[in-house]
């Protein structure tokens, strides 16, 4: 999970079973779109965020498991969950 979403919705995808990471679990607050990429690809997860600046990154470089991209003020906290 990129630092825009919400701890709510790696909370509500545990409740689910899926192994979800958040950048603040990762210890990588802070660090820039291309070293979350780097770390879902090394992890082999994808990286679910809600900055729009991320997608240019598959464009870049289309060898990581996936990105999903939700816009800010599109869905709650529960209609994100359950599109995950």
């Amino acid at each position: 999970m990129d630092e825009q979403v919400p701890t709510a919705v790696a909370d509500g995808l545990r409740r689910r079973g899926v192994d979800a990471l958040t950048v603040h679990e990762a210890d990588m607050l802070g660090a820039s779109d291309p070293e979350l990429l780097a770390l879902a690809t090394r992890e082999e997860r994808v990286l679910f965020t809600q900055d729009s600046d991320v997608i240019r990154l598959h464009f870049e470089d289309d060898s990581h498991a996936g990105i999903v991209y939700c816009h800010q003020k599109k869905a709650g906290v529960g209609e994100i969950v359950y599109g995950l």
